[in-house]
């Protein structure tokens, strides 16, 4: 899978994710640090990355409907620390279908995932 980490998700998911075998470019690798939105957006977009971030921002399932982008999740942990983040992540990645969520809009939380798909 090709992924685009958000700038407020552990630096360190990266090197894990792509040793799961997925293409993993962060913001800040590209950039894109302290950019709008927007910006990040289109480049997630542009590049065919699912976008994977904590910003609320992001969380609009309208706006962001499912089949209308390559995909995202939305992680909301209550104690977002980079380590929480880090193994929750890998936990679902390792334990779900991931093959499955392109042009999803997924939200992730410490007890479950919602996977909304077109």
């Amino acid at each position: 899978m090709k992924i685009k980490l958000d700038e407020n998700m552990p630096a360190g998911l990266a090197t894990v994710l792509n040793r799961m075998d997925h293409d993993v470019v962060t913001v800040p690798e590209e950039g894109l640090a302290g950019r709008d939105d927007l910006e990040i957006w289109a480049a997630a977009q542009r590049e065919g990355r699912f976008l994977i971030t904590q910003d609320l921002d992001f969380s609009d399932v309208r706006k962001y409907r499912p089949g209308s982008h390559h995909g995202i999740m939305v992680v909301r942990l209550r104690g977002p620390g980079r380590l929480a983040l880090l193994e929750k992540v890998c936990e679902v990645f390792e334990a779900e279908d991931i093959g499955s969520w392109n042009r999803c809009f997924i939200v992730l939380t410490e007890r479950k995932i919602r996977i909304h798909s077109p």
